[in-house]
């Protein structure tokens, strides 16, 4: 399993939601150029960037500090929010980022998603879906930036991708997002007993290694985590083995 730091970005600035909610906002660097050179000097090799203004609004925001991060890093970035077009992920990939992270349109408009992953390539396309679990436990999709509750659940929208191949979903939970309280072990279990061949990128909770070894041990071939990282939590002793390229 590889780990992958995440910046979010609002306004130019990196910041972290607690639980999706942009009222409940940390900021932590005006210099997010920054706080990615200083991933690559720890050894990441990979880079999760959200333009939370692109996510909310679908319409980005924070283009030129993206385009900073990718000039001035060897980082392998993947990026999300505000891709609602073909252009704008046509854009992206030939402008150094790796993967276009499709959020909101990956639930609402299935349709033209499946012709971007036949298009460019299914290895360049992360599907990224969100979820709330309702009172039975079944993780219900959110979308455009966590603030609209769609009316399918996680299994029967990752099942519409099925035939085309899809190689990457993103999943987060969003109430453990931000929050401190470690991943959702059992529903990356589920995710990857129904689909075993997909690599999943498991997002949201990490606190310590102890999580990371957690979502290693239940198949995740991804950990994606922002606040444990950029507040110090894990000891950057415990980070070596997953130090590597995947």
């Amino acid at each position: 399993m590889k780990i992958i730091p995440a910046i979010d970005l609002q306004d130019g600035i990196c910041v972290r939601l607690f639980q999706g909610d942009f009222e409940k906002c940390i900021e932590y660097s005006n210099d997010p150029a920054a706080v990615a050179r200083n991933f690559q000097a720890m050894g990441f090799e990979n880079l999760h960037i959200v333009d939370l203004d692109g996510a909310k609004l679908g319409q980005q925001g924070n283009c030129e500090v993206v385009s900073a991060i990718a000039s001035e890093s060897d980082l392998v970035i993947q990026l999300g929010g505000g891709m609602r077009d073909r252009e704008t992920i046509s854009h992206w990939l030939a402008a150094g980022v790796s993967r276009c992270v499709i959020g909101s349109l990956a639930v609402s408009d299935p349709r033209n998603v499946k012709s971007w992953l036949q298009e460019f390539g299914a290895d360049r396309i992360v599907l990224a879906l969100d979820v709330k679990l309702d009172d039975t436990g079944t993780p219900m999709l959110v979308t455009h930036g966590w603030a609209r509750s769609a009316d399918i659940d996680l299994w029967q929208c990752v099942d519409r991708y099925l035939r085309n191949d899809i190689k990457h979903v993103l999943c987060t939970d969003v109430s453990r997002d931000g929050a401190m309280t470690g991943p959702n072990v059992e529903l990356y279990r589920e995710f990857i007993s129904r689909y075993p061949t997909i690599s999943l990128q498991a997002s949201g909770g990490v606190r310590h290694a102890d999580d990371l070894r957690a979502l290693e041990d239940l198949g995740a071939s991804t950990a994606i985590t922002g606040r444990a990282l950029l507040e110090g939590k894990i000891d950057t002793t415990e980070l070596g083995p997953f130090l590597r390229v995947a």
